[in-house]
């Protein structure tokens, strides 16, 4: 079974925490909250929800898993662009192959590990300038390589889907599709 890893910290943005997971979850990907602040709850941007994680990021070496998922928000993405631990692993993950997904604000987290640089990216218009040693081509979702970005909220089930489409077989994504009337 494929393992996810989705980081979270305060200020997440609901949608672009949910949407994967419930996605991946439906796949039948294994997703593991990983609270980045401190405290296993992890509140949203807005205080819309709180959402108890399964482990701290300094309780976890999260060196498993087949791919770690961004979510942006403000100022979640704020809060794991200044993790020391999130860069730390998100630089491993690049190093070694393993997926990378960040959508809205967080692929500034690339920019802040000092990784990733030229590589094609989408992210949300307020940070498009925080990007500037990237190839930002804006659209929806753009992949490259072992990396996944995504423009924002409102795409939040497409870069889902694609980063479902990297980790489980056609037959279940299709499936996985269809159940969603995608």
């Amino acid at each position: 079974m494929k393992r996810v890893y989705i980081l979270l910290a305060d200020g997440f943005e609901v949608i672009e925490a949910l949407a994967p997971i419930d996605v991946l979850c439906r796949a039948g990907v294994e997703v593991r909250r990983i609270a980045v602040g401190g405290s296993l709850d992890v509140t949203s941007s807005h205080n819309h929800a709180t959402l108890h994680c399964d482990a701290l990021i300094e309780d976890s070496s999260l060196s498993d898993g087949d791919a770690i998922i961004l979510p942006g928000g403000n100022p979640g993405y704020i809060n794991l662009r200044n993790s020391d631990a999130v860069r730390s692993v998100v630089r491993d993950y690049m190093a070694n192959g393993g997926l990378v997904a960040a959508i809205c604000g967080a692929p500034t987290v690339l920019a802040s590990a000092g990784i990733a640089h030229g590589r094609r990216i989408t992210c949300h218009s307020s940070v498009v300038a925080d990007m500037k040693d990237y190839d930002y081509v804006g659209g929806n979702v753009v992949e490259d390589d072992n990396l996944i970005t995504g423009a924002g909220a409102g795409v939040s089930v497409e870069f889902a889907l694609a980063v479902a489409a990297r980790l489980v077989d056609s037959d279940v994504l299709s499936h996985t599709r269809r159940g969603m009337e995608v």
